[in-house]
């Protein structure tokens, strides 16, 4: 079943702002993994001599730390829209 939100989901909701952001990084991840994982494999198994697969990997694994310190660290997700009444 999938998540239900609460209420109206709106980027100005600090809450669900969170959850996006965090969803978000999951893809981010998993992406970086299947791509990686796929490199790796045919550089390791089927004997491919792609001397580029160390830079790709370790760029886009300090892109992902950045995110995540972003995302964990310096977002910040309190309420910046203004009170009603």
């Amino acid at each position: 079943m999938p998540p239900r939100w609460p209420r109206q989901p709106t980027r100005q909701d600090p809450a669900f702002r969170k959850l996006d952001d965090r969803m978000n990084f999951a893809v981010h991840v998993a992406i970086f993994a299947a791509v990686n994982s796929g490199i790796w494999f045919f550089r390791i198994f089927l004997l491919a001599a792609w001397g580029w697969t160390v830079w790709f990997t370790g760029i886009w694994a300090l892109g992902l730390v950045a995110h995540a310190l972003y995302i964990f660290a310096i977002a910040d997700y309190s309420d910046s829209a203004p009170s009603k009444g």
